[in-house]
């Protein structure tokens, strides 16, 4: 019953999705399911695409359409990570890089961010007329699975924060694997479902893995360790890249 709990504590903080307020959700280790809201998350927005399909809507608007209601779904929670990681790495002084993420003001290299990451998710879904479900649910799943291991590999930086928490029941890399082999599952098995899918499935587990695994590389080695905002900078530049590597042929 404990991971029931612990599985909704996890969609209450990922998503605006509500929840009874007086469920007793449990959120220590919620950062474990994290790929598993993902992949949730990525197959609600393909029934938003397929709804939208079905009275017509072309295919531009839709996508933009689509990545709307991807951050309305989240509340921009990682997106916001994202724009202050933007404005602390636009400052030269690395001592001073985490208390200028702090600020709660967005500056004009996290506005820049921000808008550049939209702007790739638009385009690359829009480029893509067909696998478009397994995509967002496979982008989707793989982002959070770099913040998955993010918080399992780096120090954390501040003693107290908004991802604290996460560092503190999850110590190890192995808490990725079983969302791992989720996510290979999925690519596989839609790929065994429709053979047409195959090579989108093929670039889904070798760009999801390396393109999650390198940024949380890349910050660490820019801040030395990771915050709550870096953790959600891993999802947003891991979606965005990775659904433009879903737009390459083969």
């Amino acid at each position: 019953m404990r991971l029931i709990w612990q599985m909704l504590g996890a969609i209450a903080f990922y998503t605006t999705l509500p929840l009874p307020h007086h469920w007793p959700l449990e959120f220590a280790g919620i950062a474990r399911w994290a790929p598993v809201v993902g992949v949730g998350l990525g197959l609600g927005l393909a029934g938003v695409d397929l709804s939208l399909t079905l009275v017509g809507l072309p295919l531009w608007p839709r996508s933009a359409l689509v990545v709307a209601c991807w951050l309305w779904f989240t509340g921009g929670l990682h997106l916001d990570g994202a724009m202050d990681l933007a404005d602390g790495l636009a400052v030269p002084d690395r001592d001073r890089r985490l208390a200028v993420m702090a600020d709660s003001r967005s500056g004009a290299f996290g506005v820049m961010a921000a808008v550049l990451i939209v702007m790739l998710k638009t385009t690359a879904l829009a480029s893509l007329a067909q696998g478009r479900w397994l995509a967002l649910a496979g982008v989707a799943g793989w982002g959070r699975w770099g913040q998955l291991v993010a918080i399992a590999t780096y120090p954390y930086l501040k003693p107290t924060g908004k991802g604290a928490f996460h560092k503190t029941t999850i110590r190890s890399g192995w808490a990725a694997l079983p969302s791992g082999v989720l996510l290979l599952g999925l690519s596989g098995g839609a790929s065994w479902a429709d053979p047409a899918l195959v090579g989108l499935g093929v670039r889904l587990v070798v760009g999801g893995g390396a393109i999650a695994v390198l940024t949380g590389v890349w910050i660490q080695r820019q801040l030395g360790g990771h915050t709550g905002d870096t953790y959600g900078a891993v999802v947003e530049w891991t979606e965005a890249l990775l659904l433009c590597v879903c737009c390459l042929p083969g």
